[in-house]
């Protein structure tokens, strides 16, 4: 394949082989991604993920989660911060656990979300899964290479 015939691809055919390479567990279509996020998450290294805000205020931003604790809220010294009223200064906290995630609340007046549902204890997250802390709905994607370990 030539550079040329390369840089022609359909988005459809560049995503469907994304697909395959972050695995079929997504519950977001890749389609939805641009090629730059497409890019961004195929380029994760191993113990790390990224949040995408695909609704809400601040809609394509994107937040790496490489540490071991990162706060979300709307203080701004936050990790995530996200500037909005209906964000508490510190209201959720996402985890790594060796190469797994997880989110809690941190006693938020508004509460957060995952998939639609308010958690009230800690929850795992999976590449695909929306996470609303305010009015900020953010996809989570783990990096494709823990993905594939884990089948």
């Amino acid at each position: 394949m030539t550079e040329e015939d390369h840089n022609s691809t359909p988005p459809t055919e560049a995503t469907a082989s994304l697909a395959v390479d972050l695995g079929l567990g997504l519950n977001i279509s890749l389609a939805e991604l641009s090629v730059e996020e497409q890019e961004s998450i195929a380029s994760l290294p191993s113990g790390s993920a990224l949040l995408i805000v695909k609704r809400g205020p601040n809609i394509g931003a994107r937040f790496l989660l490489d540490k071991e604790e990162s706060i979300a809220g709307r203080h701004p010294e936050a990790d995530i911060f996200l500037d909005d009223v209906t964000v508490s200064r510190k209201h959720a906290k996402f985890e790594r656990v060796d190469n797994d995630f997880y989110v809690s609340d941190l006693g938020s007046l508004n509460g957060t979300y995952l998939q639609g549902e308010r958690i009230a204890v800690i929850s795992k997250l999976y590449s695909g899964v929306e996470v609303q802390v305010g009015k900020f709905k953010l996809t989570f994607f783990a990096s494709p290479a823990d993905i594939l370990n884990e089948a």
